[in-house]
């Protein structure tokens, strides 16, 4: 019929974002989103039970949001407990195709958006449902992030050199929650993250079990800017950052739940990941003496890798299961 409006394929974004007490980082991206152009549909901010300013910045977020021109919803999702970057995202994607998303790009709390960001996704969006726009780092500059999963190794390799000489795309296998952004048929497909992750390798793993079915791309556009500062080491092919205690004992906690998804797609090498394993201490182990400095963090090291055996000999593990197409997930236990 003339005059008949159908709805574009880079319509319905929604904003997930995860949070837990980082306030003033929190602002400055709901600011940056508030001017998008094209704007998204809505922001879903789960709030991993945090115990600072967040809940006022999100309120004053949701007002100024809702007296833009056209408004702009601001669901505040909080959790009773904190769940991790992992927990955050999985009751994020949930909340986001419960409000009807037909994408959702998800971020951490520590980035700001570039004004047209939604825009500059928009020719790949009607090609794929699947992408990882390109960051800058603290400093303005290029933020290095282009890896390939292997699968023998359970481990994502570095892509030395310039992907984007010869094309605009670059084809990985590998995720990026600082950034992704990802179609409801993908999630659909996959399952909603996985929350056993807690923090570290969820993103990876999802974007490898998305890749089975259809292309993630990393795009030559930007479309974040890195605001926190971190102490770095330049490798010429990659920055190592800093990292904690905390994602030092779950990098070795969560092998675990990387070998159950490589045995639940019948890509488990035994010998390949023994030595990826290795290769992930031998990183930390690295990043520990060049980087921060110390040597201390190795126990938390030791400990993660001790609990990744007692998930790996789980005989009752499964992985996240796909979703039901056309029903939305019910609500994530933790939400208050």
């Amino acid at each position: 019929m003339a005059g008949t409006e159908h709805p574009s394929r880079r319509d319905n974004v929604y904003v997930v974002i995860t949070t837990y007490n980082r306030a003033g980082y929190l602002e400055a991206l709901l600011e940056s989103i508030r001017a998008l152009r094209p704007a998204p549909r809505g922001v879903v901010v789960v709030d991993n039970a945090s115990t600072d300013a967040t809940a006022s910045v999100i309120a004053a977020a949701r007002d100024a949001c809702a007296a833009l021109p056209v408004p702009l919803p601001v669901i505040h999702h909080r959790l009773e407990r904190n769940v991790g970057g992992a927990g955050g995202f999985s009751a994020g994607v949930a909340r986001a195709l419960q409000e009807g998303a037909a994408w959702m790009w998800l971020m951490d709390d520590d980035v700001t958006a570039v004004p047209g960001a939604i825009g500059a996704f928009g020719p790949w969006m009607e090609k794929y449902d699947a992408l990882v726009g390109r960051r800058y780092d603290a400093d303005g500059e290029p933020f290095f992030w282009q890896h390939r999963f292997s699968t023998f190794l359970g481990f994502p390799l570095p892509v030395v050199g310039d992907v984007f000489k010869h094309t605009n795309e670059f084809p990985t296998n590998v995720g990026c929650f600082e950034g992704m952004l990802v179609h409801a048929d993908a999630v659909v497909a996959v399952g909603l993250p996985d929350p056993r992750f807690f923090i570290t390798w969820d993103d990876a793993v999802y974007g490898w079990q998305v890749s089975l079915t259809r292309p993630v791309m990393y795009v030559n556009e930007f479309v974040l800017h890195k605001v926190r500062r971190q102490r770095s080491l330049d490798l010429k092919f990659r920055h190592l950052n800093d990292s904690s205690d905390l994602s030092r004992f779950y990098v070795m906690r969560n092998r675990g739940l990387v070998a159950h998804y490589l045995r639940a797609h019948g890509a488990f090498n035994p010998v390949g990941f023994a030595l990826g394993t290795l290769l992930t201490a031998a990183k930390e182990f690295f990043r520990l003496a060049a980087v921060e400095k110390t040597v201390h963090g190795t126990a938390e090291l030791w400990k993660g890798w001790r609990e990744s055996r007692t998930i790996l000999a789980d005989p009752a593990w499964e992985p996240m299961p796909p979703l039901t197409p056309g029903t939305p997930p019910s609500h994530h236990p933790e939400q208050k």
